[in-house]
C-alpha cells in the first residue's frame, strides 16, 4: 500500500517552533521544588525494591560519598521531578540516566573503539528535554566536584545546548540513511575523549581475566572477594547458565556463531556503579581456543524503568529486551552480543562485560576540559534525539538563539543545588540509621 509523503522540512520545523507558544523556552529554566515534594529518600526507599537486600548498603555508600555519587544513584527521585514540569511533547528514546559517565568508550561490531552513551537502564520513549535537563544538572555537580567553579560549571552547560541545538539544526537536513551512519567525529579533538579513547583500548578481556580470576589447582575461576565480586555455585550458577541458550536465540545468525564459539566455566555475582547496586548483576566467564582467548558476558537484572509511571508508555513485556531495544535505536554502533533473557521471572539484559569500555571521571574535568566535554555530549545527545525522534521539530522548539542555553543553565544550577540538599538528607537518614550505607 502507498502511503502519503512526510510531511516536509519546512512543515516540521514550524510545528517545532509553535510548541514555544504553549511551553516557551524560557520555562524550561525554572525548578522550585514543590511544597508537596515527596521525601527523596522516601522515593529511593520505595525503588529499591526487589533488589538484593544484603547489597543497598553499598549502594547506599556509594551515594554518600558526594552530590553527585547521590545524583548516579537518584535517577528514581528526578524522574518524578521531571514528570511534575511541562513539556513540549516531542518524545524520543531517552537514555533516561543521562550524566557525564554514562557516556563512554567501548569497541564496536567491527573493532572500533567510539564514543557514545553507553548506559540505558532506564531507556524508554520519553520527553527529549528530561534527557537534557539530567545531563546538564550532571555537567553542574560533576564540575563542582572536580573543583570548577559555577561559572565554569554554567558555561558548559550553555556549550552543551548550544551544541546540542546546533547539531539538531544540521541532523534535520541530513537523509535518514546518512543520519543512521553518522559518527560523532569532534571526540578525536577533544583532550578528555582522547584520554578516554586511549584508556578503552587498554581495558580489554586479558586484563579482565587478571582482575577478576585466580589459578587453583590448575584451573581458572572468578575470584571469590566478598561483598563485590562472589564466585557462585550450585543452584544460582545453573539457573544462570541455563538461560543462556534462550539468550542465544535472540542474537542474529552471524553473532550466534561468535558465541557458539565459546565455552562456559564459571559464574559470579558482581556489584557494578551506583544506581544498579541491590540488582542481580552475574558475571560469566568462558573461553574460545584457549586461556588467551577469554569471553566475560555481563547477565545484569532489569527493573521497570523509573520513569515508566509517569508516561503513558505500556509496560515493557521484557525489561531487558526493552534496555537492548532501546540501546540499539539510540546508539549507531552497538555491542555484538547484545542480548536478553530471563532467570526464575526476572528480566536480565546481556552483553559484554567492560569490552574496551571507559568512562569519564569528575576529576579528568578540570578546567577547560569540562567545556570541551560538553561540546562532545550535546552533538552526541543530538544524534540519538534526531535518530529516535523529529529532528526538525526538535530544532523548530531548540532554535537559533541562546534562549534554552541559558534556560538550561539556570535550571542546571537550581537542580544542583536541590541534589546538594538531597545528599545532605541521605547523610542525615544515615546517621539516624533510617538507611544503612558501607563504604566498599
Amino acid at each position: 500500500m502507498l502511503c502519503e509523503p512526510n510531511p516536509s522540512i519546512s512543515a516540521r520545523l514550524t510545528r517545532g517552533k509553535s510548541l514555544r507558544k504553549d511551553l516557551p523556552r524560557t520555562k524550561q529554566g525554572e525548578w522550585q521544588p514543590p511544597s508537596d515534594r515527596p521525601d527523596p529518600i522516601d522515593t529511593l526507599l520505595a525503588a529499591d525494591h526487589g533488589r538484593v537486600t544484603d547489597l543497598l548498603p553499598i549502594k547506599y555508600g556509594r551515594m554518600a560519598a558526594s552530590p553527585f555519587g547521590f545524583f548516579r544513584g537518584a535517577a528514581p527521585v528526578m524522574a518524578r521531578d521531571l514528570a511534575a514540569l511541562p513539556r513540549t511533547g516531542l518524545l524520543v528514546q531517552l537514555c533516561g540516566d543521562a550524566h557525564i559517565r554514562n557516556l563512554g568508550a567501548f569497541a564496536s561490531a567491527e573493532g572500533n573503539i567510539v564514543f557514545d552513551i553507553n548506559d540505558f537502564d532506564e531507556t524508554i520513549r520519553g520527553p527529549w528535554e528530561w534527557d537534557m535537563k539530567r545531563l546538564a544538572t550532571s555537567f553542574v555537580l560533576a564540575g563542582r566536584e572536580s573543583g570548577a567553579a559555577d561559572r565554569l560549571c554554567r558555561d558548559a552547560v550553555v556549550v552543551l545546548v548550544e551544541s546540542y541545538r546546533s547539531a539538531l539544526s544540521r541532523f534535520a537536513r541530513t537523509p535518514f540513511l546518512e543520519l543512521a551512519r553518522h559518527r560523532v567525529g569532534r571526540e578525536l579533538e577533544a583532550r578528555p575523549i582522547d584520554a578516554l579513547l586511549k584508556k578503552a583500548e587498554r581495558s580489554t578481556p586479558l586484563r579482565n581475566l587478571q582482575k577478576l580470576t585466580t589459578r587453583e589447582g590448575g584451573v581458572l575461576h572468578f575470584a571469590n572477594r566478598p561483598p563485590l565480586l562472589q564466585r557462585l555455585t550450585g543452584k544460582e550458577a545453573e539457573n544462570v547458565l541455563a538461560s543462556l541458550p534462550a539468550y542465544r536465540e535472540m542474537l542474529t545468525p552471524e553473532r550466534r556463531l561468535i558465541f557458539d564459539a565459546y565455552r562456559a566455566t564459571d559464574v559470579a555475582l558482581k556489584v557494578v556503579g551506583t544506581g544498579s547496586v541491590g540488582t542481580r548483576d552475574y558475571v560469566v566467564l568462558m573461553f574460545g581456543i584457549g586461556e588467551d582467548d577469554p569471553l566475560f558476558l555481563q547477565v545484569k537484572q532489569e527493573m521497570p524503568s523509573c520513569y515508566a509511571p509517569f508516561l503513558d508508555e505500556p509496560p515493557a513485556a521484557h525489561d531487558g529486551q526493552r534496555v537492548a531495544d532501546g540501546q540499539l535505536r539510540t546508539q549507531m554502533t552497538s555491542d555484538p552480543l547484545l542480548g536478553w533473557t530471563t532467570i526464575e521471572g526476572n528480566h536480565y539484559l546481556v552483553r559484554q562485560l567492560a569490552d574496551h569500555k571507559s568512562s569519564i571521571e569528575a576529576q579528568d574535568l578540570s578546567g577547560s576540559a569540562i567545556v570541551e566535554y560538553a561540546r562532545v555530549c550535546g552533538e552526541v545527545f543530538a544524534h540519538a534525539h534526531a535518530r529516535t525522534g523529529d529532528a526538525a521539530a526538535l530544532a523548530g522548539y531548540c532554535g537559533k538563539i541562546d534562549a534554552l542555553d541559558q534556560a538550561l543553565s539556570r535550571f542546571a544550577l537550581a537542580y544542583a543545588d536541590s541534589t546538594t540538599a538531597g545528599h545532605a538528607a541521605l547523610l542525615a537518614a544515615i546517621r539516624s540509621r533510617r538507611v544503612a550505607a558501607a563504604a566498599v
